[in-house]
């Protein structure tokens, strides 16, 4: 290559997923599922043209909402259920060489499926294969969970099992330490760099022979397949604080000199809902462990803060049996916080906000760190740092107190 070489990341998405339908623009954790691998391919300094190749025209649309070129749909035979990644990439670089003369020198495949991308990995993935010429591509792997050498065959006529592989001067190391076997490594879906004229689109590997692992970080193993995968790794990514590329604004951790915690009322110290009798009186719904856990934080030293926009003299009445300060009937609270935290002298990066809807989203780009209930609204988890795990009203400001108590 003379100069900076042309590197095009392509984003394989079908339409046609059967474990999680429409799996790939579902929301994860905040975002579509494809958006963590466009949001890879744009962030990366090196990457020259991001596209996504599907079949499906939502699927097309969302890409390009989030930043990717989709200047074809791919046919329907190169999307079965079955269908291998070597015709799909084939198919890519025959239609953007004889419609656009685009020959790029490196591909980069980032598969929707593996979201948790850690930052500049893509970048160090394509500097590997620049800086190895005798390389055909860079395939990113980590250690395996399981050793292959502990491994058994079953022979069908005999019933006996017999260890998948052999290695030399241990006679069996399906009995051996873990330490004393090689060590082996899984591929991952995160990335693959590949020169194209060496691999898919000079003969029939996606790969070639002369390929080179990047090893990354197993904190970072990602595979949504199933459900349970889905809920597991959404999850993961919330809350493991993992220095990931994002879509959108990079989660922030909670801060390590917390001065301050400010809380929404309604759908946060109450399940969002009001009981309202024949007089017109209302009540609500509060959680003895939030109570406790207010209590412990405050015991610790911890200042908090009440801010609501309801004028209901119920959240004044719990906010004193808490011995918290409240500020009620809040129509802006953006404004009131920020005064708030000037007034006290407190800085705003040692501030966590708790808010649930659309009017505490102003308050969260003032503080360090915005947490928000699981049943908060979709618009407002795409822009919390942390979703915990129960709903307002039901142990979510627990979980917050036991996180910062620990």
């Amino acid at each position: 290559m003379v100069g900076k070489p042309e590197v095009l990341a392509i984003i394989p998405a079908r339409g046609g997923s059967k474990g999680i339908p429409r799996k790939n623009i579902k929301s994860f954790a905040g975002y579509p599922l494809i958006a963590y691998s466009i949001a890879a391919g744009l962030q990366s300094e090196l990457t020259t043209r991001v596209i996504v190749s599907t079949d499906d025209e939502e699927i097309a649309e969302v890409a390009r909402k989030w930043g990717a070129q989709t200047p074809f749909l791919r046919p329907a035979e190169f999307a079965a259920d079955n269908t291998l990644d070597l015709p799909v990439f084939q198919h890519a670089l025959t239609w953007l060489k004889k419609h656009e003369n685009y020959v790029p020198d490196i591909v980069v495949q980032l598969r929707p499926t593996s979201p948790a991308r850690p930052v500049g990995m893509v970048d160090e993935a394509i500097r590997l294969l620049m800086n190895h010429p005798e390389a055909d591509s860079v395939r990113g792997v980590v250690p395996a969970d399981e050793n292959p050498h502990k491994m058994w065959r079953v022979d069908t006529e005999t019933g006996l099992m017999h260890g998948l592989l052999k290695v030399d001067g241990i006679d069996e190391p399906y009995n051996a330490p873990r330490q004393k076997l090689p060590p082996v490594y899984w591929q991952t879906g995160h990335i693959d760099a590949i020169r194209p004229e060496r691999t898919f689109m000079a003969g029939d590997s996606m790969s070639g022979k002369n390929i080179l692992p990047l090893f990354l970080d197993p904190d970072y193993t990602i595979d949504i397949d199933t459900p349970f995968d889905w809920m597991r790794y959404e999850w993961l990514v919330t809350h493991a604080g993992l220095n990931m590329v994002w879509p959108g604004r990079g989660r922030r951790a909670i801060p390590k000199n917390v001065e301050l915690v400010v809380m929404d009322f309604d759908g946060v110290m109450t399940d969002d809902c009001v009981i309202v009798d024949q007089n017109g009186i209302e009540s609500v719904r509060c959680s003895r462990a939030d109570g406790m856990g207010i209590r412990l934080l405050r015991e610790s030293g911890m200042k908090i803060v009440v801010l609501s926009s309801e004028r209901n003299p119920v959240v004044m009445t719990r906010c004193k049996k808490l011995n918290l300060e409240c500020i009620h009937g809040v129509l802006k609270k953006g404004e009131i916080l920020e005064n708030y935290i000037k007034e006290n002298e407190i800085n705003p990066q040692n501030v966590i906000y708790v808010g649930n809807d659309v009017n505490d989203l102003p308050c969260f780009p003032l503080v360090g760190c915005a947490v928000v209930p699981a049943d908060a609204h979709a618009k407002v988890k795409n822009e919390a740092d942390i979703v915990l795990l129960h709903n307002g009203g039901e142990g979510a400001v627990r979980e917050l107190c036991d996180m910062l108590l620990n």
